[in-house]
């Protein structure tokens, strides 16, 4: 399609606020073992202990329980996957795409008309199944490539996030300056993985500095090999200098008399390196 419109979606609080009787609904549907019906059931009934106290929720999900991106997976099957197949496709005036994992999701429009319209209606559709829209992170962007829009366009297109990647067109190195489209690490996603890191050196401050290297190189190595594509190779090295940052930091408070310069933190590294940033997996083109 050489780009196109694309219509980025978020849900409000999608595991806080999954409709249980109609997620029992569909997946009787679909599930014809009871006993795992009833195994599916217990876990949704499962109160959450906060500060003490439990509770039993009557909607959501566990959040972070790995049954959860199955049972999104399952329910929005129905809601969008489906519906969008059956329902939206065949009135649209030209070609469209959904592409969804869980509860993160976008929709490709060849033509504008055809993405405002669905816009329109995906609020009626989620809300029947007890679902909204979050009114800001949920947007219409253009996305066509850049040799394609009209002259007087307007700038550069948009970009999108999905998983984790912001999506955006660029020139490729090795096609003789043809566009591709480029991924990068979301700002969000490198702040929260950062965060982590120094939530976790902070906590673990006190450790040896064998141990802590070990750790934290298992740390990056999985950021690697989530992130790691070619044209994101940036972004990456980026991270492991602000990890590096980041120890430094925490190991100048260990005591009182802890002293982290960075002519000491260099020759640390010497000893305790950390693993390079290596792209680890080919672009995928979108």
């Amino acid at each position: 399609m050489k780009g196109g419109w694309v219509l980025e979606i978020d849900i409000r609080k999608f595991f806080d606020t999954l409709d249980h009787e109609k997620l029992r609904e569909i997946l009787r549907r679909r599930v014809r073992d009871g006993v795992l019906l009833r195994l599916i059931g217990k876990w949704l009934n499962a109160g959450v202990l906060e500060e003490g106290e439990l509770s039993h929720p009557e909607a959501g999900t566990p959040q972070g329980g790995v049954i959860s991106p199955l049972l999104a997976n399952v329910f929005l099957h129905e809601v969008l996957d489906l519906w969008f197949e059956r329902d939206v496709k065949p009135r649209l005036q030209g070609r469209a795409l959904l592409v969804r994992y869980a509860d993160d999701s976008v929709l490709l429009f060849e033509k504008e008309a055809d993405a405002r319209r669905v816009m329109e209606v995906l609020p009626k559709r989620l809300g029947k199944y007890g679902l909204t829209l979050h009114p800001e992170k949920t947007r219409l962007v253009e996305f066509r490539r850049p040799d394609r829009r009209p002259p007087d366009g307007g700038g550069r297109p948009g970009t999108f996030d999905l998983l984790g990647f912001t999506h955006l067109w660029a020139r490729s190195y090795k096609h003789k300056g043809s566009w591709v489209v480029r991924r990068k690490t979301a700002s969000d996603r490198f702040s929260r993985a950062l965060k982590q890191i120094s939530q976790w050196c902070r906590r673990n401050r006190h450790q040896s500095i064998g141990e802590q290297q070990h750790a934290l190189s298992l740390k990056l190595r999985g950021h690697y090999g989530y992130f790691g594509t070619i044209g994101n190779s940036q972004a990456i090295k980026r991270f492991r200098r602000c990890v590096e940052f980041v120890w430094r930091k925490w190991l100048d408070r260990r005591s009182q008399r802890a002293h982290m310069t960075w002519d000491r933190m260099s020759k640390l590294l010497e000893r305790y390196p950390l693993p390079e940033a290596l792209v680890v997996r080919p672009h995928t083109p979108a």
